[in-house]
């Protein structure tokens, strides 16, 4: 019986976050969200999600739920800094770090030994061939995820990623209607 009820907390937070990636085209809200549903549902310290910079060496801060303004003011995450984030995005596959306090393929191990996190799992995000970023989960203690727990922020990552496109995709159509519109004005003055 305690097993289903963890797998139904598990579908339930899934749920809630493709209910919102399909409801909204507000990005930031849309990622809060993420973020929020991902730390509840995995009980887990924190999680963040980052996106890669225009030249793609650097994670840029998007949202996150649980970490301190100081932990998420260090800086953009240096893809040649980070090894969790670099493997993660170039095998496209989650990677997990069971004590990133001590793991050197963490780029700020001192912060999260500051922050108290030490489990993490690195879920990257793609769009077809094209990476957008990581999902990071975050524990407060030693952790191993169950398979449903993987399965689970491993389907986030994917919804993670579409709402991104998606909202890329609504602000560009948003530019051209706008300059087409202005365009038009300008033609019958």
């Amino acid at each position: 019986m305690e097993a289903n009820t963890a797998q139904d907390h598990l579908f339930q937070a899934l749920y809630c976050v493709a209910r919102t990636v399909n409801s909204s085209l507000d990005i930031m809200q849309v990622l809060q969200t993420i973020v929020n549903s991902t730390t509840e549902a995995l009980s887990a310290k924190a999680c963040s999600l980052r996106l890669l910079g225009p030249d793609h060496t650097h994670l840029l801060f998007g949202a996150a739920h649980g970490l301190s303004t100081g932990y998420r003011a260090k800086g953009p995450v240096a893809l040649d800094q980070s090894d969790v984030d670099r493997q993660a995005l170039a095998q496209r596959r989650t990677v997990y770090i069971p004590d990133a306090r001590i793991d050197a393929r963490f780029q700020y191990a001192q912060a999260a030994r500051e922050e108290g996190i030490v489990s993490v799992l690195v879920v990257p995000l793609y769009v077809q061939d094209q990476p957008l970023g990581v999902l990071r989960v975050y524990t407060g203690s030693q952790r191993t995820f169950s398979e449903p727990e993987l399965a689970l922020a491993e389907a986030i990552g994917s919804l993670s990623a579409l709402a991104i496109e998606n909202g890329r995709l609504y602000e560009r159509l948003n530019r051209n209607y706008h300059a087409a519109v202005e365009f038009g004005q300008r033609e019958f003055e």
